[in-house]
């Protein structure tokens, strides 16, 4: 097992290491002790008398002291002494969660350090009941591996095994990861794979990490096909199996997976979700993969027998984009490819909407057929981290939107034979942006983090001044208002929102089944999407995603089971239908 491993009164050392000379060991008030090198550059030692708590470095070639690849706490931060851990000394207390069904999940994103005044793991527990009871399954965390300073989104991050000193370390997560399954909630993490940060990286000194035969956006790209991979890949995939084994988390977010070049027999994805997934079966646990692409790829879910990776679902962009584009009628950027009427209709009931067609923001073919694929395998959305946080202000959808549009979006989403993901304070309407920032120690990588993001705001068609990244105050302004929750509109949303999520539980027509039975339309502003199953059980939603009253006569033969213009989700009440951004679902009279 790579890193430091407790052997009753030993402690293991290991670190694979082939670019090396020597390595050695250097335990805080002890000499340096030689790692003895092995087959394939792994180097090892076992040592006796050191103590959880103990810090340590490696030693490089007799030169350079430098931190654990695979190091369970930074204490210090990217650039410090890592820390021996010993996770037999927590208590866990979710002996009976066995984690939720895929068709049962639904998202709650979060980023920890915004999460709260405080921005830590355990910070969150006391609003884990909130979460739960609007009917949350699962919670998704932002990426928690340690990155540079104390504000970062994470995907900055380059101690892959550690969770972030600032956010309350190892112990802390596995708090917060105890706390949630004791009410019946999953913990996915999103971690990346694709890239590393610029700062605290020095995994090029211990091994062929990078290539600089593919590129990233954000950096060199992870080596996992060429010489020296093995080693690579193994890292990434005893990573995933430390996650499920130490922290007992349910399902992992792939960043990027489109960044990541691998032309090897096995893809590393497929490696990586084997591994978790057998992980998770010795403790009887269910682990679910999910990959984060803009191409569309229906090979990413595939069964490895029908020739894909085996992937259990995938982030689907198409069907915010479709939406964003005709409630907002922004045609900056990707939002240009979604003029078109048929994008909506297609998007809530194939999966898709670019199934191959030509795209102009990507200047090629994107996508592939998505119809028959099961509706579990989509996550949709109306806001995350990207779509909000990659504005160029940061501004959430209720800074663009009516409340009644607003209402509108989730009651797309939530109708949608697909799985839901809400970002944090979406469910009452937080005004709070949620902006990009970072706190690199360097000031080079400060500046460096300044120019690539007004850089990629420049290239989207947002020329407006950004906030700095670097600066404390952006980060600042990014944290929730959640006493917000408690005023009246947006108590009444959060309303809004929990009876969708019921509805979606309870009712047969809904959730993610039976997607080859949803039907949808658009009659210029009226939206009509049809739930089926198998059995004969129907719903209707009729949505008009116009600022202006559309002429409509409720079908007969069906009955009102919702609307979003009920004063008690914040509406008028009262008007006739299709008043501006109105949702109704009916149902069979019976």
């Amino acid at each position: 097992m790579l890193g430091a491993s407790l052997l009753e009164d030993r402690v293991a050392f290991t670190v694979w290491a082939p670019r090396c000379r020597s390595v050695d060991v250097v335990v805080e008030g002890r000499r340096p002790e030689p790692l003895t090198p092995g087959a394939g550059g792994l180097y090892q030692a076992t040592l006796a008398r050191v103590a959880p708590g103990a810090r340590y470095h490696y030693r490089l070639d007799n030169a350079r002291f430098r931190p654990d690849p695979a190091s369970r706490w930074q204490p210090e931060g990217v650039h410090g002494a890592s820390v021996v851990v010993d996770p037999a000394r927590f208590m866990w207390t979710d002996q009976d969660f066995r984690g939720v069904a895929p068709a049962d999940l639904v998202f709650y994103e979060l980023h920890v350090g915004t999460f709260t005044p405080t921005g830590t793991f355990e910070a969150i527990i006391p609003y884990l009941g909130a979460i739960a009871d609007l009917g949350v399954t699962a919670l998704q965390l932002m990426p928690v591996a340690e990155f540079p300073g104390s504000r970062n989104w994470g995907y900055d991050g380059v101690h892959l095994w550690a969770p972030q000193s600032t956010y309350g370390g190892p112990r802390g997560l596995r708090r917060l990861v105890d706390a949630c399954h004791t009410l019946g909630l999953s913990v996915f993490l999103d971690v990346v794979y694709n890239h590393l940060g610029p700062e605290g990286n020095y995994l090029a000194e211990y091994g062929p990490y990078f290539t600089d035969r593919a590129t990233t956006p954000w950096g060199a790209a992870v080596n996992f096909d060429g010489e020296g991979s093995p080693g690579v890949r193994r890292h990434i995939v005893e990573n995933g199996r430390a996650w499920v084994r130490e922290f007992h988390i349910d399902g992992f977010r792939l960043d990027a997976v489109h960044a990541i070049h691998d032309a090897s027999p096995v893809h590393i994805l497929t490696e990586f979700a084997d591994g978790v997934r057998a992980e998770a079966a010795r403790a009887e646990r269910r682990v679910h993969v999910i990959a984060e692409s803009h191409d569309n790829d229906r090979r990413l879910v595939l069964p490895v027998a029908d020739g894909g990776l085996g992937l259990d679902a995938l982030w689907s962009d198409d069907f915010h984009h479709a939406f964003h584009h005709r409630l907002t009628g922004e045609t900056v950027g990707y939002y240009a490819d979604f003029a078109d009427d048929h994008h909506l209709p297609r998007a809530m009931t194939e999966g898709f909407s670019f199934q191959g067609e030509p795209s102009g923001y990507w200047r090629r073919n994107r996508g592939t057929a998505s119809a028959d694929l099961p509706a579990e395998r989509f996550v949709i959305f109306v806001q995350n981290h990207d779509q909000v946080g990659n504005r160029a202000q940061g501004e959430r959808l209720g800074a663009l939107v009516s409340f009644d549009a607003l209402r509108l979006a989730a009651g797309l989403m939530f109708a949608a034979p697909a799985i839901p993901l809400l970002f944090m304070g979406e469910e009452y309407g937080e005004t709070a942006p949620f902006q990009f920032f970072t706190s690199f120690i360097d000031p080079q990588f400060a500046e460096a983090g300044r120019r690539g993001r007004a850089e990629d705001c420049r290239r989207f068609g947002w020329g407006r001044p950004i906030p700095d990244p670097n600066a404390p105050n952006t980060f600042v302004s990014s944290r929730l208002n959640h006493p917000l929750a408690l005023a009246s509109r947006h108590r009444a949303l959060r309303a809004y929102y929990k009876r969708w999520v019921e509805l979606r539980r309870t009712h047969p027509a809904l959730g993610a089944r039976h997607k080859e039975l949803t039907r949808a339309a658009l009659d210029g502003a009226v939206f009509t999407v049809t739930r089926a199953t198998p059995a004969g059980q129907q719903l209707r939603l009729v949505a008009n995603l116009g600022a202006a009253r559309e002429p409509w006569t409720p079908p007969p033969g069906w009955r009102p089971l919702l609307d979003s213009d009920d004063r008690a989700y914040g509406g008028a009440g009262g008007r006739e239908p299709l008043g501006p951004f109105q949702v109704l679902l009916y149902e069979p009279e019976r």
